[in-house]
């Protein structure tokens, strides 16, 4: 009996529908064509997610009529950097999310839109755009735990690509459970200095911004979890170029969050080719 109960969980297990997912792009500062495919490969890569990806018009060009259907998915990927969505597109996204909808913000995702208050609310923190003391402030790592830090200042920056080392904070947390305390991310952007509203933000991962190579001297939080509404909000701020992309710690992460965002659990299991403290590993 048991027998046959294992075999029909296995087999309604592999039958079940995968998890529908929207990849938003059309416009970035960064180099969305090349980056997209390799975003849908990852979600896509043990079967779990089905990926469609939503191009926005180009820059210039009239936004009325992007108008995905947010509702016909589990989560929402952002590769998006550009003009601002029109008020209907807004407005349903802000609905969707708050509603119990998924979102993923990846990289430079967290530059657009400073003046959209819900979408900030979602993020938590964002860079550039005009970002200043004025959006909200820094999460700043004092005695162990992160507070909001009110300094005047920028918001957003980086100093030069380079690898380094990433620390995992809330290891309870569904897409951080069972990752290693300290494990090395490849050359990437390190963003320093994002500030935001900042609330209900459980900080999942960060790394130290090096002075050195131009950084803010700082903790950085990088890897976070948001809640809104009765949405589920999963921001990374790694990945901006492909060999980043390509890093397995990056895409162990975008999988589990993508699918925490999705549902609020995460059953995909840590990858035997997961970075380590003393080095990096890149996929093909």
């Amino acid at each position: 009996m048991k027998a046959l109960l294992l075999a029909l969980t296995v087999a309604l297990t592999a039958s079940a529908a995968p998890i529908k997912v929207l990849l938003i792009d059309g416009q970035n500062n960064h180099q969305w064509q090349v980056t997209t495919p390799e975003l849908k490969k990852i979600i896509e890569a043990d079967g779990l997610c089905l990926v469609e990806v939503a191009t926005a018009p180009a820059k210039g060009q009239d936004l009325s009529g992007f108008k995905p259907d947010f509702a016909a998915y589990a989560a929402v990927v952002s590769n998006y950097n550009g003009e601002l969505w029109a008020p209907a597109t807004q407005e349903a996204f802000e609905k969707y999310v708050s509603g119990g909808g998924g979102f993923v913000s990846v990289h430079a995702a967290n530059n657009s839109f400073p003046e959209w208050k819900a979408y900030n609310d979602m993020i938590g923190v964002g860079g550039w755009g005009g970002r200043s003391e004025k959006s909200g402030p820094y999460l700043r790592l004092r005695s162990g735990k992160w507070i909001a830090d009110t300094t005047p200042g920028r918001g957003g920056s980086h100093g030069k690509q380079h690898q380094f080392l990433m620390t995992t904070h809330a290891s309870q947390h569904p897409i951080m459970a069972g990752l290693p305390e300290k494990w090395m991310h490849t050359q990437d952007e390190l963003y320093d200095r994002l500030r935001g509203p900042a609330e209900n933000v459980t900080v999942l991962a960060s790394a130290k911004s090096d002075p050195g190579t131009g950084g803010s001297g700082e903790d950085e939080p990088l890897l976070m979890a948001i809640s809104y509404g009765k949405g589920r909000v999963f921001h990374t701020a790694l990945g901006h170029a492909l060999d980043a992309i390509k890093c397995a710690g990056f895409a162990t992460t975008l999988q589990r969050g993508t699918e925490w965002a999705a549902t609020g659990k995460v059953t995909q299991k840590v990858p035997t080719d997961f970075p380590t403290a003393e080095s990096v590993s890149v996929r093909p």
